[in-house]
């Protein structure tokens, strides 16, 4: 399917032409030729001839809600927030739609548009100003309604968007995307995967705009629940363009990449074995950002008041040791109002990973390092760290040089998680909570590492941000009720 087809906006002619193309692909002719690869190839023609029968019935529909007069009413009222105080009807624009397939259907619509009035002419002749020109200033509501206004039906764009977020690369995409009847130019899975992301985080920062005004509806989804707050951080090379003066031969700035952390959160519930619950009712909340701890922190109040975490029965925050993390969230969560069973931990393996070093500095054979580090490792565990730090103590007084640094070091580590009460390792294990952060490590792989990160690429912040935010929700496997938000913000009734 390399060229759009035009929809034949009849039925019965679609029909019969499938059944006429599919019993010939059903006649299996000469036995001999037939193997697995013959089979395949029979199996993607079929699938080509469905693919194709299905968008001519989303055109065939298409066409009949354009002629609708009620239809064309409603969508006049369901897109009255977009228009101005000088939005005007323009007569009727002739505007195609591909859908699947790439089945391509022409729709007669009424347009509307805004009037300039600093475009009209003044009285004297002699100060006319010029006109001025307003892009976007057009547009059907039809289309604005049904999110068509890219040129494509919604299942179209979505799908684009999924594919352009969760493939390797764009090139990637576009060949999943071709196997499906979607034949779309690079450049414009691009670009319409960004513009799909793009008013994803605009979503998100309404609902940050309506927490600080106080307008957040708390949907109460963490009532009763045992929920698990894990927090971490990535990394991303971000492009920038290098100061100074532009090359002489190019007439452009060169660029420069440079390491940024991304901070993601994932926020889940767990039932009362320690198992992590996934359901449409108690859906996993993840999202990161690029744009520093501050705007961070907004996000998470967002989703945990959203959410109704002030209702849950029990809350866990675990993190690695980042600074950031253990001075600025314990306060958020005491600000929000979270239960009496509130625990903060830091990450059991992170801290185990410290004592292994600890181990190493102490002992110069691979045996005594393992049987201190089990050992040690045991007693963190129990709860008993007070005993730990004398006993790595011991070991610090008898060392000198280097080794006696790296010993104080990881020693001061482990102090000082147990001085932000970071290390009830028993007492959490007992309420069968999980001890390690081994969700917001996946996430960050799945999200960052696998798609984002990488010395040869270079993102600009805004599409990192919206790349992100996309593939967050699908790792989420919330991506279905984020297209059904992304297509209800093109309706904005009087009402709405």
């Amino acid at each position: 399917m390399t060229k759009n087809i035009c929809a034949t906006l009849d039925l019965n002619k679609s029909i019969k032409t499938f059944q006429s193309n599919i019993t010939k692909l059903l006649d299996f002719g000469n036995i001999p030729e037939w193997d697995g690869k013959k089979l395949k190839e029979r199996e993607e023609e079929i699938r080509v001839q469905a693919v194709i029968l299905a968008g001519q019935c989303i055109a065939l529909l298409l066409y009949n809600l354009s002629i609708s007069p009620k239809i064309l009413d409603y969508s006049v009222a369901q897109t009255h927030g977009w228009r101005s105080t000088n939005t005007q009807k323009h007569g009727y624009k002739k505007r195609q739609i591909v859908t699947i397939g790439n089945i391509e259907v022409t729709l007669n619509l009424p347009y509307v548009l805004e009037r300039n009035p600093t475009s009209k002419k003044s009285d004297n002749a002699l100060i006319n100003e010029p006109k001025i020109k307003n892009p976007n200033q057009g547009f059907c509501p039809f289309l604005k309604w049904l999110g068509m206004s890219e040129g494509i039906s919604p299942l179209v764009w979505s799908t684009i968007a999924k594919y352009g977020a969760i493939a390797s690369s764009f090139d990637a995409a576009r060949s999943t995307l071709m196997d499906w009847g979607i034949n779309v130019s690079l450049k414009r899975i691009e670009r319409l995967t960004y513009l799909f992301g793009e008013i994803g985080i605009n979503l998100r920062q309404s609902k940050i705009l309506n927490l600080e005004m106080g307008y957040l509806s708390n949907s109460n989804v963490l009532k009763d629940q045992r929920v698990v707050i894990a927090v971490d951080g990535g990394r991303t090379k971000i492009r920038f363009n290098k100061k100074g003066r532009r090359s002489n031969k190019t007439n452009r700035h060169g660029i420069v990449g440079e390491w940024m952390e991304p901070k993601l959160l994932t926020i889940y519930v767990v039932n009362e074995q320690g198992k992590k619950i996934r359901t449409s009712a108690i859906p996993i909340t993840n999202d990161g950002t690029y744009s520093g701890y501050k705007e961070f922190l907004k996000i998470l109040e967002m989703y945990l008041v959203n959410l109704g975490i002030s209702e849950a029965k029990q809350v866990l925050l675990i993190a690695d040791g980042a600074e950031w993390i253990w001075i600025h969230i314990p306060p958020l969560l005491k600000k929000l109002k979270c239960p009496l069973e509130t625990y903060q931990l830091l990450d059991f393996y992170h801290a185990a990973s410290h004592l292994q070093d600890f181990a190493d500095a102490a002992f110069s054979t691979d045996n005594e390092r393992q049987s201190w580090f089990k050992k040690s490792r045991k007693i963190l565990k129990k709860g008993q760290t007070l005993d730990l730090m004398r006993n790595m103590g011991k070991f610090i007084s008898e060392a000198t040089g280097e080794r006696c640094k790296i010993m104080v070091r990881e020693r001061n580590y482990i102090l000082k998680a147990y001085r932000r009460r970071l290390l009830k390792y028993n007492e959490v294990a007992a309420r069968k909570l999980p001890l390690g952060s081994g969700a917001v490590e996946s996430l960050i792989r799945q999200v960052i590492n696998l798609r984002m990160k990488g010395n040869s690429k270079f993102w600009l912040q805004n599409n990192a941000e919206i790349m992100l935010h996309l593939r967050c929700q699908w790792i989420a496997k919330s991506w279905d009720n984020f297209c059904d938000s992304i297509f209800n913000s093109f309706i904005k009734s009087p009402t709405g």
